[in-house]
């Protein structure tokens, strides 16, 4: 994989999946700006892979006008953006009796919203290329629905539905929009997904953990380096014919 010359912005860089997907980016070559609220993430993924040629921003995807600052700042320090990777997210659940407006509204701004405002930040710059690669980090449960995540996979499936639609858009103008859908991830939303189950619950922490685990026939999280690497295919030459895919990556736990 050769990403030189291409510049790349990963939101939700700062750690777990995003923290991954900035590396192996990074280690293909590509100069890649990190996003996320913490400063201190930020700059120590940037530091990491600083011979790319990387930018630490912090950014709270949330408010319009700093998606607009970020990606003004990408292309003005790095001199384009190529890829772009909308990661950031976030996961609650509750019963659809408590899920309140709040909770309705941060998973619908961070996980589908921000995607909408980024790309449609990022695109014009691609098509006047005749390149690009914009990949959703999404989930299953933006194929599938959930008991008490009513919230999040709502907005899951709005991410899906916006590649697949953006995709067709796109198609003969050199840009590819792809999802990649993991199960439960080896990161702190899992572990937070554990304290959950257990406090509300009562289950011990293994068993809680191991209730998730058999989600994935494989019996196991998948690791953020795993859908970093499917990722970085994605935004390759060699994927230049995959484009309005949502890539499920757990272990064959959902196969539509």
């Amino acid at each position: 994989m050769d990403l030189q010359q291409r510049v790349a912005l990963v939101t939700g860089g700062g750690r777990g999946i995003g923290k991954a997907i900035a590396r192996a980016l990074a280690g293909a070559g590509a100069k890649v700006a990190v996003a996320a609220r913490s400063r201190d993430e930020v700059e120590a993924v940037a530091r990491e892979i600083a011979g790319s040629g990387s930018l630490p921003l912090v950014c709270d995807v949330t408010v319009r006008a700093e998606v607009a600052r970020t990606v003004d700042d990408v292309v003005r320090k790095l001199g384009s953006l190529d890829i772009l990777v909308n990661n950031a997210g976030v996961a609650e659940s509750a019963p659809l009796a408590r899920t309140d407006e709040a909770m309705w509204d941060r998973a619908l701004a961070t996980n589908l919203t921000s995607t909408y405002l980024f790309t449609r930040a990022s695109l014009p710059g691609m098509v006047g290329r005749g390149w690009g690669r914009v990949v959703n980090v999404a989930s299953t449960s933006g194929k599938v629905g959930g008991a008490y995540l009513t919230a999040y996979c709502a907005s899951k499936h709005g991410v899906v539905g916006f590649t697949r639609a953006l995709a067709l858009e796109t198609a003969g103008k050199g840009v590819t929009v792809n999802a990649v859908c993991p199960g439960y991830v080896r990161t702190d939303l899992a572990e937070r997904a554990i304290r959950n189950i257990a406090e509300k619950t009562g289950m011990p922490p293994a068993q809680a953990r191991a209730k998730l685990e058999a989600s994935n026939p494989q019996g196991r999280f998948v690791e953020p380096e795993e859908v970093a690497a499917l990722v970085l295919f994605l935004c390759g030459e060699e994927a230049r014919g995959v484009n309005g895919q949502a890539i499920n990556l757990d272990g064959g736990g959902t196969t539509s």
